[in-house]
């Protein structure tokens, strides 16, 4: 780890790191082609040590934001993802995909009961009016002749949710705001899953995406 200099500014040298996950997993290939018999995860415990990250190939692109000024509401769910009837708990989430004229965005709203999508918008801006929008449809579907007061509204961290027009709809709504905990990585696992479905089925299945308006979730 220590014999190759650095070049190209912060990218190093043989042994490589170039990978597909964050601690480079070709070192541990280069030092076992050298004969020194060692695993994966002490590479990547060595790397980490040394202050050292595999190149990523590609653009990882972020989605969720978080303002640490914002107050946060406490997470009524507590990764307990089920519901007993419709409309007593709703997930909301955002992702990403890539076409042909650039990224864009999608904004989803699943109701736990069914796993059905009742909400969802596209734009290919990250502004809160992306969330906002697909949280009207799920409002217009399910609110008008249905009483939403016991409804529980969770999403992540993100300053999307977090916006005052986001929670004071939520607010007239009568549905109570729910986000996920700090440091839990399945603080909206149904949302994430409904996510991955989506891009695998539909996404993956039926792509190159040309324009935002070729990509419509409705598979």
């Amino acid at each position: 780890m220590h014999r190759s200099p650095p070049s190209s500014g912060t990218c190093w040298s043989p042994p490589r790191l170039t990978s597909g996950t964050p601690r480079g997993s070709l070192a541990d290939r280069q030092l076992q082609r050298e004969g020194v018999q060692v695993a994966r995860c002490t590479v990547e415990r060595l790397l980490g040590d040394l202050g050292l990250t595999g190149v990523v190939r590609g653009k990882a692109k972020r989605t969720t934001t978080c303002d640490p000024q914002a107050e946060r509401p406490a997470d009524l769910v507590n990764r307990q993802f089920t519901a007993t009837r419709p409309n007593a708990l709703w997930v909301a989430d955002l992702t990403y995909v890539r076409t042909w004229s650039g990224f864009c965005y999608t904004a989803f709203v699943i109701d736990c009961y069914s796993r059905r999508l009742v909400g969802w918008q596209l734009a290919t801006h990250l502004r809160t009016d992306l969330a906002l929008d697909a949280l009207e449809m799920a409002i217009w579907q399910r609110g008008t002749d249905t009483d939403l007061d016991s409804l529980v509204h969770h999403s992540d961290r993100g300053t999307q949710y977090l916006a005052i027009r986001y929670t004071d709809r939520l607010a007239d709504a009568g549905a109570v705001t729910s986000v996920g905990s700090v440091g839990d990585s399945y603080d909206n696992a149904l949302a994430e899953s409904t996510i991955g479905l989506y891009k695998t089925e539909l996404i993956r299945q039926r792509g190159p995406w040309r324009t935002l308006v070729a990509r419509r979730p409705g598979w």
